[in-house]
């Protein structure tokens, strides 16, 4: 979450519908909530977020001469309310709860009748509110509260409607949630926040007033994505936009090294998608042809180890993911991706040394801490197996992965089996 306030005005985010729509729920929510659709979820949020609201107006005799400066008294406002009451007079009433109360309504429900005069009393009351709320947002998405920076970025968003900062931290803290959900092992959920990523940076390119940043952003989004043609697009026209020197500096070494590595190459595109989409067998071929023509670009091995494994061929698989690693490739994904064939080839001693590799990259990747959890039980360290699982649960309490491990080291517990 890099993203800090800076103006631009004439721009809008996208509808709050368009994120119900497609899913604002977190993979932290269980139960329930993971059986309602998405619009359902998101309303259910929406909901609990606005029930400790109270409305209230300032008039009568009594509460004229207290009503604070900048309210108007013929319209009712929110006001934030820590515990129920039975009932609620305005001389109870404080700032704060006042000010929160207008906040959260301008978040989950920014086009409220009296939306606009709740955004000049607040703005009026605390000029410089939009940044902290970004800033908040940030630290908040940094420390992987999803839920609490995705209110806070709505409220400024409902704060400051047509500025674009709020969208686009929504579209890096979605893009960051996604990354820790892959990590976790969790694709699908993880898929669902790429698309609302996805659907944020639409509508940030489509602002009439172009805004740089997303320019930049999107583009690092669909290189992730192996959509290079897209990403390309996006580089090189944020590179006309004399946006940032060490930003345009970045991207035009990066379109270099794709047009260099053959990354634009239609083969390894149709690779990619073939494997991903369980044609191994295509994806090998044309994985193959690529590695033909760019022998040392790394990515390609990657592919063909990556088809190899998913098809159950370890050797071939081990020996393309060592060039690949010979060849310059140094991620977690190539090491876990080596691990596992060394592990169905019996050489557990490498692959504990792969893992361990990956894990010195990627200390909180809760899929190499799972995997490291998993080779321990298999080598009879059960003890040291369980200690990895349950790390895996402190980074990700919802890792079913983990929680089927420890399940059945806790049923060989209670049916006398031993560990070291």
């Amino acid at each position: 979450m890099i993203e800090k306030s800076r103006r631009m005005p004439g721009t809008k985010p996208p509808l709050r519908e368009s994120h119900a729509a497609t899913g604002g729920q977190n993979k932290s929510r269980g139960g329930d909530e993971a059986e309602k659709s998405p619009a359902e979820a998101f309303e259910a949020r929406k909901k609990l977020a606005l029930s400790s609201i109270v409305y209230i107006r300032f008039e009568g005799n009594g509460v004229q001469a207290r009503v604070p400066e900048g309210i108007d008294p013929s319209i009712p406002y929110p006001v934030q309310m820590q515990a129920p009451v039975v009932k609620l007079s305005p001389e109870s009433i404080t700032a704060e709860s006042l000010l929160t109360g207008m906040l959260r309504v301008l978040a989950w429900d920014p086009t409220n009748v009296h939306a606009e005069k709740y955004r000049t009393y607040v703005k009026t009351a605390r000029p410089g509110l939009f940044e902290e709320l970004i800033a908040a947002g940030i630290q908040k998405a940094e420390s992987r509260e999803w839920d609490v920076a995705e209110e806070i970025f709505f409220a400024a968003s409902g704060l400051e409607p047509e500025r674009p900062e709020p969208s686009i931290n929504l579209a890096l803290m979605h893009e960051e949630h996604a990354k820790y959900l892959v990590d976790s092992g969790h694709d699908e959920e993880a898929e669902k926040e790429d698309d609302l990523a996805y659907r944020y940076y639409q509508s940030l390119l489509a602002l009439r007033d172009v805004f740089p940043p997303a320019y930049y952003h999107a583009a690092f989004f669909f290189l992730r994505k192996h959509n290079y043609d897209r990403a390309v697009s996006l580089f090189t026209s944020y590179i006309g936009m004399n946006d940032d020197e060490a930003r345009t500096k970045r991207a035009r070494s990066i379109l270099e090294k794709l047009k260099g590595m053959g990354y634009l190459d239609t083969l390894f595109k149709e690779a990619y998608d073939f494997i991903q989409m369980g044609k191994e067998e295509q994806g090998l071929e044309r994985a193959r042809q690529f590695v033909g023509k760019y022998p040392d670009v790394w990515s390609g091995w990657f592919l063909v180890g990556w088809a190899n494994r998913r098809m159950g061929r370890w050797a071939e698989g081990e020996q393309a993911f060592r060039t690949a690693i010979e060849k310059g490739a140094e991620g977690v994904d190539v090491y876990n991706e080596l691990s596992i064939c060394e592990m169905e080839l019996g050489k557990l001693d490498a692959a504990k040394s792969d893992l361990e590799r990956a894990l010195r990259i990627e200390p909180e990747n809760v899929k190499i801490i799972v995997n490291l959890g998993a080779l321990a039980y298999r080598q009879g360290r059960i003890r040291e197996a369980e200690g990895f699982f349950k790390t895996a649960l402190e980074f990700d309490p919802e890792d079913t992965i983990a929680k089927e491990w420890l399940k059945k080291i806790d049923a060989s517990a209670d049916s006398g089996g031993s560990g070291a």
